[in-house]
This record gives C-alpha cells, structure tokens and sequence, in this order.
C-alpha cells in the first residue's frame, strides 16, 4: 500500500498497459502473426496428413483463442472488451473449446505496476495526491478491461473504491476496433457479405462512453434515483471531490462476489435470482436504462445485509422509445404463442425480414418458443436443472453455419440480448429457481406507451 511512512511496492508487480498507438498497434500485429503462425502450422499438419486444410477449421482452434486471450488480455482497453463480448455472444457461432478460452477474458485483466499506477494518478489529481490518503493500496482490488479498482482511506475517514482508467486506453479505442475487425476479416471469421459496420459503429459510441467517467457518474447518480427505495439492492455512493474523466471515487462496500451466494440457501438463492430479473424487466420496461454488461463481476453480495451490490455503471445505456414496446408485443404473442404475432413481432424488431429464407425463418421461430417455454409456466422454472442453453446453441451453430442466412439484427438489440442472457446464465450458477410468468405477464398485459401499438 501507499502511506505517509511506506512507499515501498516491490512486493507487487504488475504489467505495464501499453498506450501509445504504435505500440498497440504491434502487441496487435503480434496477435496476427501469432494467429497467421497457428494457421500455417495446423495447416501443414492437416496437409501432412492427406487432408485438404480448411481455413475457418485452421482460424477457430484452442491454440489461437489461447493466443488471442492472451493478447487482448495484455492490450486491455477496446480489444479486450470486443474479446469479452465475444467470449459470451459467440457460443452460437464459435466451437465450445474457443469459447471457454476467451472466458478467461472475462475474469480481470493484469494490473498495472505501481510507477504506471502513480504517474496515472500524478496526471489525475497532481504530484501531492498521497496527502489526501491515510492509506490506498496498490494492489487492485479488480482488473478490468478499461480500468482497476482500488481501496483507498481519506485523511477524513472516507473508505473508498478508486476506480482509475489504464492510459491510453481511451485514446485507442478507435484503431483498436478496427485493427480487431481487420484482422476478425483476414482471418475470414466473420463472411465478407456479411455487414458488421452498424455494430462496430455501436461499440466504438459505447466504448468512448465507458471511457468517460464523468458520464459513468451521472449514470450512477441515475441508477440511484431509480433504485431508491428498492432494499434488495444497494449501490454505492459517488465522491465527486475525487473524481475526474479518468478517475471514479465511490464507497468502498464490504461484499462477496455474486458467485459465492451458490452456497445460501435454496430461498436466497431464488430471490437473488429473482430480483436481477425483475431488475432487468424494470430497466427496459421502466427505466429504460440498462446496464447492459452482464458480467458476473459488476454484481456482488453482501452477507450482512442480504442485498445485492450493484457495481460498474460505464455500460449503463438508454433504451430506446421503440423497444419496449415492440418487445412488450413480442411477450405477449410468446406468451399466447401466437405464431402469426411472434412473427411480426420479430420483423419489427429486426431477428429478420420478410426476404429472409421461410426455412431459416422457421428455426429462428423455433428457437423463440422453445426460450418462451420457462415464461410461460407459472411454476418455478430450475435453472439448475435445464439444458435450455445448449439446445439454442445447438440451433444456433446450425444456424450460424448456413453463411447465406448471417443477419445482424440492430446493435441495441445485441447488447440488451447481452444481458439477458447473461441474467440467465447468472441463475443458472445459482441453481436458481424462479416463477418467470408472474414476472413477465404484467409488462405483456400493459398498454403501449404513448400512442404505440397495443
């Protein structure tokens, strides 16, 4: 830690974030030559052995997803992020093995050594900084893509979670997105027919606003006043004498990680459950404000208490006028399974349109009434207990293997799909079991919002 009487932080070692461009731009460079390295070898192996080498087969291989974690993991800021989304939206087109891989994505980046981390906050809050803290610690309580996490005691008694964004994280956004999307293209991962414009556009608008924490403050403020008043859930509160573009200054909140409530009781388990699909339900429908990175570490518990600890506020993101309506028609056609509604109901929202195959129509249709089949049953659905996930992925590697039939359904919609299905995926690691219909039916049955269709 750093105090007043101890600056010694040889016991701590991190790895430097690299941020200038050309340096970012060769740790990327070196993922493609690692990856190209992989291919040529598989390859010759496969050759070796009389058989014709097929270059997707060669791409999506445990060797390479082990290199691209590695890569993006060193890099942080965008490639990381894009890593992390693809290592949780990817199941339904990307093997098992690669998939698993780039998970790894998801539980922290290395930290950054203490010289990096004091001359971050020497730019931040000025060379006099320590007198402000009685103690802060150097080792980070969290690593993410974009920032860490630190514990840090005021002069006045204030026990903070610092959080302070890597350098040159938000000024690469930009090439990184489109050397990751380059080399996504030469490696043929993704078909050339297939127009992924919209969503990079979408992530690259979401990545510069995670970047800016004077935006993640007002949307934790927002997140407040929404939840005031709600005691299954607790957030914490901003210190705005502290905070910066690149610094967020909050209460630091004794907590658990959210993957240690697998051990309560059946009944708790149910209820935490229950309240982060209520939650979810409440920030389209209501709020329309979502947080829409699922990620298991921006939910913790606090035994204490009981309550759900709600942390990381940058990938809060309005909902737009148009969706809950259109998706609320949508809960009432799956409800109702009324085949002819739910397929209007999709168009509308844009799963695919009416020049979309009737064959590839049928199975997205499918695969919406199997997912709406836990909605529509009044008992508890066991999360614990259900294979539901990979049977849609099964239909969707199907799917996703048919090149002719790629749609990229409008990037709101990917990233509010983030979410729920990380919200399932959540009560399944709690083996939870929640009564779904009670949940929905009430937002199916509302009246359409200002003039909307009923």
């Amino acid at each position: 830690m750093i105090d007043a009487d101890n600056d010694d932080n040889t016991a701590f070692k991190g790895r430097a974030v690299p941020s200038g461009r050309i340096a970012r731009l060769a740790r990327m460079g070196g993922l493609a030559g690692g990856l190209a390295g992989g291919v040529l070898a598989g390859g010759a192996a496969q050759l070796a052995r009389g058989r014709r080498p097929v270059l997707a087969d060669l791409v999506l291989t445990p060797a390479n997803a082990r290199r691209m974690a590695a890569r993006l993991g060193h890099l942080r800021g965008a490639a990381m992020k894009m890593g992390q989304m693809l290592s949780l939206d990817a199941g339904e087109v990307l093997p098992p093995e690669m998939t698993a891989i780039l998970a790894s994505l998801r539980d922290g980046a290395p930290p950054m050594p203490p010289r990096q981390l004091r001359a971050v906050l020497d730019a931040e809050w000025g060379t006099g900084w320590r007198r402000r803290f009685a103690r802060f610690d150097v080792r980070p309580l969290a690593s993410a893509s974009i920032g860490q996490v630190h514990r840090a005691i005021t002069r006045d008694g204030r026990d903070l979670a610092i959080k302070l964004q890597y350098p040159g994280v938000a000024e690469s956004i930009d090439s990184d997105l489109d050397n990751l999307a380059a080399l996504l293209r030469a490696a043929r991962v993704i078909p050339a027919q297939v127009d992924i414009a919209p969503l990079l556009a979408e992530a690259r608008r979401q990545l510069h606003e995670e970047a800016d924490y004077t935006r993640e403050a007002a949307q934790l403020i927002a997140c407040r006043d929404h939840l005031h008043g709600a005691p299954e859930f607790r957030l914490p509160a901003l210190h705005p004498d502290l905070c910066t573009r690149r610094v967020l200054a909050m209460d630091y909140i004794e907590s658990r990680p959210i993957d240690a409530a697998a051990a309560l009781p059946q009944s708790d388990r149910d209820r935490i459950a229950g309240a982060l699909i209520r939650l979810t339900l409440r920030e389209l429908f209501e709020f329309r404000l979502m947080q829409t990175d699922p990620n298991f570490g921006n939910y913790r518990f606090d035994p204490a208490s009981g309550r759900i600890v709600l942390l990381d506020f940058g990938a809060v993101q309005p909902i737009g006028a148009q969706w809950p309506d259109r998706f609320r028609r949508l809960l009432r056609a799956g409800l109702a399974r009324d085949s002819e509604a739910i397929r209007a109901a999709m168009i509308a929202i844009g799963y695919f349109d009416s020049r979309t195959a009737p064959p590839h129509q049928a199975l997205l249709l499918e695969m919406f009434d199997m997912a709406c089949a836990p909605l529509r049953q009044s008992d508890p659905f066991d999360f614990g207990a259900t294979d539901l996930i990979s049977q849609l992925r099964d239909k969707g590697v199907a799917l996703g293997g048919e090149r002719e039939f790629w749609h990229v359904p409008p990037a709101e919609i990917l990233f509010l799909h983030r979410k729920i299905g990380g919200m399932f995926l959540l009560a399944a690691k709690l083996r939870a079991r929640v009564a779904l219909r009670p949940l929905v039916a009430p937002y199916a049955a509302a009246r359409a919002a200002r003039g909307g269709a009923a």
